[in-house]
């Protein structure tokens, strides 16, 4: 069965790295073909492919269904086998083998084609999410892993050319809002084991347990950090309610109390992803504050 390249993914490799990113994608066949024969696997259908992976489904020689996830190294996914080696299936997907020098890992197989997405009841969807993310939460992170207080530091250090890249007044005061409200818990940033990107598309359906969380970003925190994704999906649903703020809320309250967290410093940590965010899409090129992020600040600013 030949391999394939999704011609969106390496669209977005190109869009990230130029040339390196085109030459990295047209290598993904032969590095493929190298896992397949290493790890004794067949191919079993089509790829699938996330903003930077290909996933292969394949089968092991003892039968077991499995799925071949290839991907760059990069800072952000440098830990995710020794995260899902610690978590050990706890909630999220097995992992059965991993090359951390190639970034390539070999991982049980989900329902690709069921997230909690197709929940249709949000708050359901949000409780099953909040129920895997305790269990995430409970273990402590392995050595090496990424650290949030290095990461708070680093944004606290880029407030000044964010807050120079921002075009509105008010967007350069909730920066430097945000800012404050980090400064004030950087001193205790954590030693959970956090996922760092637990959205609903993060989450499949899987045969050993009904719902699994797939694609950490393994870092060393605070669990209220790791809140955001969660009140920003799905966020059509958040409108629809005709109250913004009383949803975000809801959506806040519901699972700093499922997780039993200190809802000022939760509400704190989660004004620091907005900060983050704002950063990210200033260096991007952005010259405003995401409104839907501008949103959620400003609704989760009265729990601090």
């Amino acid at each position: 069965m030949e391999i394939v390249v999704p011609a969106a993914l390496t669209a977005r490799h190109v869009q990230l790295d130029g040339e390196a990113g085109r030459a990295w994608s047209a290598g993904l066949p032969a590095l493929a073909e190298r896992y397949l024969e290493e790890w004794q696997l067949r191919l079993d259908g089509g790829p699938w492919h996330g903003m930077v992976s290909l996933v292969l489904p394949v089968v092991r020689a003892d039968g077991t269904r499995a799925a071949l996830k290839l991907q760059p190294v990069t800072d952000e996914n440098a830990g995710e086998g020794p995260g899902l080696r610690a978590w050990a299936g706890r909630g999220v997907v097995r992992l059965l083998e991993d090359d951390p020098g190639t970034g390539t890992l070999l991982l049980e197989r989900l329902d690709a084609d069921r997230s909690l997405s197709s929940v249709p009841d949000d708050m359901e969807a949000l409780r099953i999410l909040t129920g895997l993310l305790g269990r995430l939460v409970a273990l402590p992170a392995p050595p090496g892993t990424r650290r949030l207080g290095d990461i708070a530091r680093g944004m606290l250090d880029d407030v000044p050319a964010t807050v120079d890249g921002l075009g509105r007044d008010g967007d350069r005061e909730w920066v430097d809002t945000c800012a404050a409200a980090v400064a004030e818990v950087a001193g205790e940033p954590g030693d959970r084991l956090l996922h760092w990107d637990l959205h609903y598309d993060n989450v499949l359906a899987g045969d050993r347990e009904p719902w699994l969380a797939i694609d950490p970003k393994p870092l060393a925190g605070d669990p209220g950090f790791d809140l955001m994704p969660a009140l920003h999906n799905r966020w059509d649903e958040v409108v629809a309610s005709g109250d913004v703020r009383r949803a975000v809320l809801r959506r806040f309250d519901l699972m700093t109390d499922l997780l039993g967290l200190d809802r000022p410093r939760a509400a704190r940590w989660t004004l620091g992803r907005a900060l983050q965010n704002t950063i990210w899409d200033v260096q991007d090129g952005s010259g405003r504050m995401n409104e839907v992020q501008l949103a959620i600040a400003r609704a989760v600013r009265e729990r601090v």
